[in-house]
């Protein structure tokens, strides 16, 4: 399978999980002049951006490593464009990363934060 086809794949079998364990989907690839989000979530109270890494074995620090820092400034930026853009309102925000092997899926929760910086 191409890592396009497993990444679609990935993504399905994650909205799935999410779906299963009480969260409502609202968003699947949200793009913004940022980047992109592959599942905005809800859970009650909390807005969840996550990031989907399929991958068909777990090396070189598994798919959680795929998150650089890099890829999370862009999440974040993408996710503040899309909380102004629909105006939305949350008691909290959270940023996950849902690994999705063969076997498993794992749901890392708060797994970055947005960085803040002050002058």
């Amino acid at each position: 399978m191409n890592t396009s086809l497993r990444g679609k794949a990935g993504e399905e079998r994650a909205a799935q999980f999410l779906q299963s364990a009480g969260y409502h989907i609202w968003e699947r690839n949200y793009r913004s002049q940022y980047g992109e989000i592959d599942l905005i979530v809800s859970q009650e109270k909390t807005l969840v951006f996550a990031e989907v890494k399929a991958r068909s074995y777990k090396a070189f620090g598994g798919p959680i490593a795929a998150v650089t820092p890099a890829k999370q400034k862009r999440i974040v930026q993408t996710a503040q464009h899309y909380i102004q853009e629909k105006g939305l309102k949350f008691d909290s925000i959270r940023f996950d990363v849902l690994c999705v092997l063969p076997d498993e899926i794992e749901h890392i929760q708060n797994a970055f934060f947005p960085i803040r910086t002050t002058l």
